[in-house]
């Protein structure tokens, strides 16, 4: 039989709000920053475990988001004050990504791309393939999802990454996808499917400069590897 260990039980040194002041909100997981926001769990569920079974029922942090105050009170530990707290940060949270993702946020290197697509897709359980659309300046314009496919593979055809980017009037695209076993290696297909949209691209006027794949803790790009986008 497992043992949950509230906060109070847990050496200070581990503690979620106790790290957030020693090593900042980066070194945090999901479930110690959502319990750093619920506050307080159950008598039976300890606020770790309550944040935790959050994450997994609702299959990750979009979900979590996308999640109703009716959907979040059927989850025991879940009334409605906490309810309303949970949808009031996470409308916060996209306001402020909204206003960091202006035109003017510049990707420089592949991190930068890493960096903006990290949390909506790290955690996913299927693929999901992305597309960055950029300006001259390498500005970005806009991002999106272009296709949800398995466990292990995404289907995408080159009109679906060129129709939105003609739309957008972009420049050159970046695109990226998950590896829900959290192994970011490039497989066969990932290599293939970049030289199609490269070909494409070419084709069309709107260079893809880029590919990542995602991992679960870290991501690869392709130009990195010494894939050829030109």
């Amino acid at each position: 039989m497992s043992v949950h260990y509230s906060i109070t039980q847990m050496p200070p040194s581990e503690r979620p709000r106790e790290r957030l002041l020693a090593e900042g909100a980066e070194s945090l997981s999901s479930a110690e920053l959502l319990a750093i926001l619920l506050g307080s769990g159950t008598q039976k569920m300890p606020v770790l475990q309550l944040a935790q079974e959050l994450i997994v029922r609702f299959n990750g942090l979009a979900q979590l988001a996308d999640a109703t105050i009716e959907e979040l009170c059927q989850i025991n530990g879940i009334g409605q004050a906490k309810a309303i707290q949970i949808k009031a940060c996470f409308a916060l949270g996209s306001r402020a990504c909204r206003q960091t993702l202006s035109p003017r946020y510049k990707i420089e290197h592949p991190s930068h791309a890493y960096h903006l697509l990290r949390d909506q897709v790290q955690n996913e359980k299927r693929e999901h393939f992305l597309a960055l659309f950029l300006d001259t300046k390498n500005q970005l314009i806009t991002h999106q999802v272009i296709a949800i496919g398995t466990l292990s593979e995404t289907l995408v055809h080159p009109r679906e990454v060129f129709y939105p980017a003609i739309r957008h009037k972009a420049a050159r695209i970046i695109v990226a996808h998950n590896h829900p076993s959290g192994d970011p290696t490039p497989s066969q297909h990932d290599y293939s499917l970049t030289k199609s949209l490269v070909a494409t691209g070419r084709l069309i006027g709107i260079p893809v400069t880029d590919h990542l794949i995602i991992g679960g803790e870290g991501f690869i790009s392709l130009r990195q590897k010494g894939f050829s986008f030109d």
